[in-house]
């Protein structure tokens, strides 16, 4: 039915014949569109088929030739392994809907599922969910990866079953989730009107015990730290990049100053990133005179970093990025107007 085989208690796309060798771009979107088809019934995720995906850029005529890497014939055999070995079940009208958001960050995923205690195997696969391969933000938190997710089921519940799920399943500390979704404004817009439960403790399964991923601490303060101080800015006109500090030893004042190429926000950034290199095993406060790399330090720790045309800027953001993120010592980040006639 409608590409499908339904049986008694599962579902599963008919047999597809897959063209492991295409030819053009337009074999190459048949292709990918075949896939994103059957990939939320057999759970084949997006960043497993990258390379395959990745062929689609360059010439956008129709009839521009396209030769298959390794890696997306690799990516091709996992479409037909999945084909020949994976089910989706159907819904049992009886049973409560439940989601659940999985995987390690940057790679999320959801499921939509159902527990059934009677039988031997209690859980039941409807469909699985999954974030796009570009996702639209140059920065994008772990809040709002889940917030993407949520929608999205929540939509597809709705055209499914026409309810709402009996409980969301977050990869929260339970104390963390309270401050969560106190504090992040997407989320409460993502659960508006949801009367369901939220849970940070996963169902007894094997396939969550491996897959359910608590999102790690954040370090970022909220509030200026008792530590040191540090400053930052950077100019596009002379093209230094300098943070200087207070030696708290000596009480004498320190600064490192390098001649970065590129715009003001270049020189800002490679700054900031120095900053945290230096002091990285250290509490520490900065402050910057850029609201742009202000922003960008409040939103990048353990954020997915989508790829800009800029190769300088990306390399700056890639290192911040994984700095942040594997940072073990809280930080604070203050931005200040200082190109203003006020005082002081």
């Amino acid at each position: 039915y409608l590409g499908l085989r339904i049986q008694e208690t599962t579902i599963a796309p008919q047999k597809l014949f897959i063209a492991d060798e295409p030819q053009t771009l337009r074999d190459l979107q048949q292709l990918c569109g075949m896939v994103s088809w059957v990939g939320p019934l057999l759970g084949i995720s997006p960043e497993s088929l990258a390379p395959l995906f990745n062929l689609l850029r360059g010439d956008d005529s129709l009839d521009s030739p396209r030769s298959v890497t390794p890696e997306a014939r690799e990516a091709i055999g996992k479409v037909q392994k999945a084909l020949s070995t994976r089910r989706a079940h159907q819904m049992e009208p009886g049973l409560q809907l439940r989601f659940i958001v999985m995987g390690q960050l940057p790679h999320l995923q959801g499921r939509i599922f159902q527990w059934d205690e009677r039988i031997k195997d209690p859980l039941s696969l409807l469909e699985w969910l999954f974030l796009p391969h570009q996702l639209s933000k140059s920065l994008t938190t772990p809040q709002e990866l889940m917030v993407q997710l949520i929608r999205k089921a929540k939509s597809r519940i709705h055209v499914l079953a026409g309810c709402d799920f009996a409980c969301i399943y977050m990869p929260f500390k339970l104390g963390d989730m309270e401050f969560v979704l106190q504090s992040s404004e997407c989320l409460q817009f993502a659960l508006h009107s949801y009367s369901g439960q939220l849970s940070s403790h996963h169902l007894p399964h094997k396939l969550f015990n491996i897959n359910f991923k608590l999102v790690p601490k954040l370090f970022r303060s909220n509030r200026p730290l008792r530590a040191l101080m540090v400053f930052t800015n950077g100019s596009g006109a002379s093209h230094r990049s300098v943070l200087t500090w207070r030696n708290s030893q000596t009480s004498e004042w320190e600064k490192y100053v390098e001649v970065v190429e590129g715009s003001p926000q270049i020189a800002e950034l490679s700054a900031m990133v120095r900053a945290f290199e230096r002091f990285q095993k250290e509490p520490i406060n900065i402050v910057t005179d850029s609201a742009y790399v202000a922003g960008v330090v409040e939103r990048g720790e353990q954020s997915v970093l989508k790829e800009v045309p800029n190769p300088k800027l990306y390399d700056l953001l890639s290192q911040l990025v994984f700095l942040l993120s594997h940072r073990e010592q809280p930080y604070y980040i203050m931005h200040v107007r200082s190109h203003t006639d006020l005082p002081g």
